[in-house]
């Protein structure tokens, strides 16, 4: 979860002549697994647990073994005092607001089309660079978000046939969080530059912990813990150990050695591994419309995702 000394050792590593597949590129398609896996899995357990009571132990657990991973390693440190509350707002934007927004939206909605809509955040991350200067997306950057834009409405046309309106609603949620998540990682930019992303992140981490585990406490007071099953456990444990700490740590390990788009190239299959896991863990079938919405969101996401630039998308 960290960079050498920011962005533009990025452009470097991304550009450097590619390696061999080696122990980076194995944890890399780990963490996609893990991911994908992942919406499954917390699709399961909040049939026992209460969204906002699981996001407040999941987050506290991972805010525990991040820091214990950090203070091992020496890389403990605070932000200079004028970061401070850019910190603080990113950490409630991406981490708060978003979080609360997938574990509403993934409630309400299918786990395979959840990952499909989080996949639209490189498109927003795309609209937004351009409106604050960071970048400046070419029509090949335009093609592959009209192709996924078309893709994520057949995935919600399906949604609003097969489970109703409430499933519709899930997906408008897990939208606002997708774009939560793009300001979030434009927003950042400047303190990965000065401080790195493991410290970024870190902090970030922490200040969405502050705030989800007081919003979930209310929701873990009323909570039937005789309810829990030994699965929903298995799940609360799954998410915060892996799909939070775990693949963070390897996700920006891979940026660190292998640079930010060729890292983010394994996550283009995490979708595919969410519909899967859906159907084989939650019998999840997807229809014949949700599928083609499936296929021209992956290809609008890998279009986007291939541009120079583009920047990547960690998952709840």
């Amino acid at each position: 979860m960290s960079e050498r000394d920011g962005v533009a050792d990025l452009g470097a590593e991304a550009t450097a002549p590619v390696p061999g597949w080696g122990w980076t590129e194995t944890s890399l398609a780990l963490m996609v697994l893990v991911w994908g896996v992942n919406f499954a899995v917390v699709k399961d357990a909040l049939r026992v647990f209460d969204p906002l009571g699981f996001n407040a132990l999941r987050f506290a657990i991972a805010s525990v073994l991040v820091f214990a991973v950090l203070a091992s390693r020496g890389e403990i440190a605070l932000p200079a005092r004028a970061d401070v509350p850019r910190v603080l707002a990113l950490g409630l934007l991406g981490n708060v607001f978003y979080q609360m927004c997938f574990i509403l939206g993934l409630d309400r909605s299918a786990a395979g089309h959840t990952s499909l809509i989080l996949a639209l955040t490189p498109v927003m991350t795309a609209f937004l660079s351009l409106a604050t200067g960071h970048e400046q997306p070419g029509p090949r950057t335009w093609g592959g978000a009209a192709l996924s834009i078309s893709g994520i409405a057949l995935v919600s046309g399906a949604s609003l046939r097969v489970e109703g309106r409430d499933a519709l609603v899930g997906d408008a949620i897990l939208v606002v969080a997708a774009f939560a998540w793009a300001a979030y990682t434009v927003g950042s930019r400047p303190l990965v530059a000065r401080y790195g992303s493991t410290r970024t992140t870190a902090w970030t981490l922490w200040v969405g912990a502050l705030g989800l585990v007081p919003a979930g406490v209310p929701a873990l007071a009323r909570q039937e813990w005789g309810a829990v099953t030994p699965k929903a456990w298995g799940g609360l444990a799954f998410s915060a150990l892996f799909a939070i700490s775990l693949a963070y740590l390897i996700w920006y390990r891979g940026v660190e050695r292998i640079g930010n788009t060729r890292t983010a190239i394994f996550s283009n299959l995490t979708p595919i591994v969410a519909l899967a896991a859906g159907a084989v863990l939650l019998r999840e079938r997807p229809s014949a419309l949700a599928l083609a919405g499936a296929a021209l969101t992956l290809a609008g996401v890998m279009i986007v995702r291939s541009v120079t630039g583009s920047r990547p998308r960690p998952t709840g």
